[in-house]
């Protein structure tokens, strides 16, 4: 009885810092651009790598968990993770931190897995079961909710290293008693991998967003942009293909054609690109713009985090009453309402008024989150259900990968174009200030007082403009979606 309990602690203690490696980079964004002379777009990549590759490669390493046992799936990831957080705190620049990452996203993505399968082995009883998977979702979601804070408090007594050096001690306490501990299991040998699958739907989704990611900044020749939008789309419908054709494939293709469950995912990417995006533009406005501090930042942005976090149990009781169809489109509605909000405020001068608007956003667009969980778990058939349930995992982490690329694609876009900097910048000195808020500051370092004045402040009117810019067309966004989910879940009875 005992022994099942410790083995949840320990798989529960390596699941933190996975979920809060998700967020935590959220408030550092300054400091890594100051730092490592992170350009925009490398910044961009920095975060969002984690989840785009984690997307592609958590069904997989499910599978592998299924072939070698979840114990050793466990315990490689461990140690994948912690290397990888050892490299990322000692990145000497941003192209290999963005490698350290995508290490990163490989480890997390054996991780959750093995955490998954280790409750589901260990806990035959459903009521022990249901606890113990309850105790993995709050750890999951408070850590991401709380990952910036933590970030936060980090960057502001320690180097920026120490966001990733953390999770080395934690993942050598893990191994050692994982190994001393947690019972072995037996796994299946003719088990089907996918990596290559895998790999294809990775490489297929990376280039689609760098893609889009030069597209939207221009200054690259429009044919070998076309060119990269070509073998992304070609390599994605190949993996489609594969899919197709594969006896045991990595995502059942069947289930999209379901109405509802198409809903469900177009939800999950919704609420997970409004939240992700969101905080990564307002801890680098609070912090550039306003001046706060990273730990400041994150203590601003608590309620977004707190809302999330407890909205759970209520948005539950809502889709009883509500229906679900209520619940999702005024959870898309509220987010909406929430972003428009936003965009008019002065967060200097009117905090009170943003704590509401974001505590506002966290619990609709995490209604929206379990909204999309229960329209998908509720059409997919019963012999489907660990199939629907992985699609929805790679809907989550996809939906944060872009929300970052989304949010920070129209934020850069913006930004240069409305930024109006003194004229007696040199041209290649305006290319640079323009390209993004981090580069105009780093400008400003090389110039006369005055001029460099003069710079910072343009740069911080151009960043709170297109700030506003980014959360007003979500709000379009999202309208439009409220009222395509209205019109999608209109014959879906009460859950």
């Amino acid at each position: 009885m005992f022994s099942k309990w410790l083995s949840l602690i320990i798989i529960v203690m390596v699941y933190i810092p996975v979920a809060i490696d998700a967020t935590v980079l959220h408030v550092a964004a300054p400091t890594l651009s100051m730092t490592l002379n992170a350009s925009g777009n490398e910044l961009l990549w920095i975060i969002d790598i984690y989840s785009l590759v984690m997307a592609g490669m958590v069904l997989p390493m499910g599978a592998l968990g299924d072939r070698i046992g979840f114990k050793r799936l466990l315990i490689t990831g461990s140690a994948l993770f912690g290397l990888a957080s050892l490299a990322a705190a000692m990145a000497p620049n941003a192209a290999l931190l963005i490698a350290a990452r995508a290490a990163l996203a490989i480890g997390a993505a054996m991780i959750v897995p093995a955490t998954l399968a280790g409750i589901r082995t260990l806990f035959v009883e459903t009521r022990d079961r249901n606890l113990a998977l309850g105790i993995w979702a709050a750890v999951g979601s408070g850590g991401a909710a709380f990952g910036p804070l933590i970030g936060g408090f980090m960057l502001e007594h320690f180097y920026w290293g120490s966001v990733f050096l953390i999770n080395v001690p934690i993942v050598i306490t893990v191994v050692a008693l994982s190994l001393r501990f947690v019972p072995a299991q037996t796994g299946r040998a003719e088990q089907a991998l996918n990596l290559r699958h895998a790999l294809l739907l990775i490489t297929a989704i990376l280039l689609l967003v760098y893609t889009a990611k030069v597209a939207m900044k221009g200054g690259t020749h429009a044919l070998l942009t076309l060119g990269f939008f070509i073998v992304g789309a070609t390599l994605l419908a190949r993996f489609v293909q594969l899919q197709l054709r594969a006896p045991s494939p990595m995502i059942d293709l069947s289930l999209f054609r379901n109405r509802i469950i198409v809903s469900g995912i177009v939800m999950a990417l919704t609420a997970m690109i409004t939240l992700v995006g969101f905080e990564l533009l307002m801890a680098q406005e609070l912090q550039f713009v306003h001046g706060f501090t990273p730990f400041d930042a994150g203590m601003f942005m608590l309620p977004v985090m707190l809302a999330s976090g407890f909205s759970g149990p209520i948005a539950g009781l809502l889709v009883e009453r509500l229906g679900l169809r209520t619940v999702a489109t005024a959870g898309m509605g509220l987010s909406a309402i929430s972003f428009l909000g936003l965009s008019t405020l002065d967060f200097s001068t009117q905090q009170w008024q943003a704590s509401i608007l974001m505590a506002l956003l966290g619990f609709s667009a995490a209604s929206a989150l379990l909204a999309s969980t229960a329209a998908i778990m509720a059409a997919a058939p019963k012999e489907k259900a660990s199939a629907a349930g992985a699609i929805e995992t790679m809907s989550y982490e996809l939906g944060a990968g872009l929300g970052i690329a989304i949010f920070g694609l129209i934020l850069t876009r913006s930004f240069a174009s409305t930024i109006v900097l003194p004229a007696e910048l040199s041209p290649s000195e305006s290319a640079r200030a323009a390209s993004s808020i981090g580069e105009a500051m780093r400008v400003s370092q090389e110039l006369i007082p005055s001029l460099a004045e003069s710079t910072i402040q343009a740069a911080k009117t151009a960043f709170s403009f297109s700030h506003s810019v980014a959360l007003s067309s979500a709000s379009f966004v999202l309208m439009l979606l409220a009222a395509a989910m209205w019109i999608s879940l209109s014959r879906v009875p009460k859950i």
